[in-house]
């Protein structure tokens, strides 16, 4: 059950947030400035780069190095494929994950290493292995842990991630915000001087200010009635949330939306990118989940019995281009059915500012449903 009180308690959300995952919501702006200036001063803008890679490989644990390999993917588009490499292991410690390099893995390939741990043995035993295999090595940790000693043995570029004291204070979570853009933004300036995508100092600052602009709408201090974050949080309770996105940004955005309210409020969603979408779920909104199909939940008791799961569509928009949209249909299937629809489009800007601000939103959103689901 969600505590819609406390979505308007700044004190009470303070006091829940343990994992200080609304201090990461609100300083990610910081974070990028932070994590920018000590790519720079890694000597990320002094690199000269031999040519584009063939291939960029990334490996990391949990949710972080996921999202990061999605976005990046996005981003870099066809010109150098961006793979995940998937950990092996029996448990998802640190010391029990394993990560193997692809057979055809050689000397005209990058390997990124994202982890806000750094102590994980297989991470270490994978820079060694790319090392011999004549990979270039660039990792991103926190400074001083293992990772940072292995990869500098290694001839390869170590890039301290931008931490916070209190991402210690409790085990990080791979969907944190702070921990996202900490593993990310070194990673754009990286892949910007290589030349497979398009971020530099001066669009890793928009970023920063959209970041700040989001959190000044989305704050805990903002009432629910005017922060689209808190309003999401309150429209998803009790809700199976549909995600549907449109426009090649919002589509990494809406699947890292889909993750984070898994990981932080327990949350299960289905996520699709339009058009597709409208026949991939068109049944789903048509069965017992849709809003209408149980005519006799308007007449059970508010108090004693629990409501029904009933499904909610979550529309996220980058703008379209050339005017070719699906909105308009992924309305008419949603309200067709009796089932409730929100909506998220950015204001106007660069690919990585309106990225940003998807993400920036939402995740705002999964973290006050943590926070007043009591996850």
């Amino acid at each position: 059950m969600l505590d819609e009180t406390l979505l308007d308690n700044p004190e009470g959300l303070a006091a829940a947030d343990r994992r200080g995952l609304l201090r990461g919501a609100a300083e990610a702006g910081a974070r990028v400035r932070t994590a920018a200036r000590l790519a720079a001063e890694a000597g990320v803008g002094s690199l000269k780069p031999d040519g584009r890679p063939r291939a960029v490989l990334i490996a990391g644990p949990g949710a972080a190095a996921t999202h990061a390999a999605d976005l990046l993917g996005t981003l870099a588009g066809p010109g150098s494929p961006v793979t995940r490499l998937a950990p092996s292991g029996v448990a998802p410690a640190a010391g029990a994950l394993r990560w193997d390099l692809p057979g055809w893995a050689g000397s005209v390939d990058l390997l990124l290493i994202a982890t806000p741990d750094g102590s994980e043995p297989g991470l270490s035993l994978l820079a060694e292995s790319a090392y011999r295999r004549g990979c270039t090595v660039v990792a991103v940790a926190p400074p001083g842990s293992p990772l940072s000693e292995t990869v500098a043995g290694s001839h390869g570029m170590f890039l301290p991630m931008a931490t916070a004291p209190y991402d210690h204070e409790e085990p990080l979570a791979g969907s944190a915000p702070g921990v996202l853009w900490a593993l990310l933004t070194p990673l754009l300036a990286l892949l910007d001087r290589v030349g497979l995508l398009t971020a530099p100092p001066d669009a890793l600052e928009k970023v920063a200010d959209r970041l700040d602009q989001v959190a000044e709408r989305c704050g805990p201090a903002i009432a629910t009635y005017s922060n689209p974050a808190k309003t999401l949080a309150a429209e998803l309770a009790d809700a199976l949330p549909v995600v549907w996105t449109e426009g090649t940004s919002a589509g990494p955005a809406g699947r890292r939306f889909a993750a984070a309210l898994a990981e932080l409020s327990g949350t299960p969603a289905v996520v699709a990118e339009l058009p597709e979408a409208l026949a991939a779920h068109s049944v789903l909104l048509a069965g017992p989940l849709a809003a209408g199909a149980d005519p006799d939940d308007f007449f059970r008791d508010r108090v004693e019995e629990p409501s029904a799961l009933h499904a909610r569509v979550v529309l996220l928009r980058d703008r379209p281009i050339g005017g070719l949209t699906a909105a308009p249909a992924a309305r008419d299937l949603a309200l067709g059915h009796d089932t409730p629809i929100s909506e998220l489009e950015p204001e106007a800007g660069g690919e990585l500012e309106t990225l940003a601000e998807l993400i920036a939103i939402t995740d705002f959103a999964a973290v006050y449903l943590a926070l007043a689901s009591g996850a």
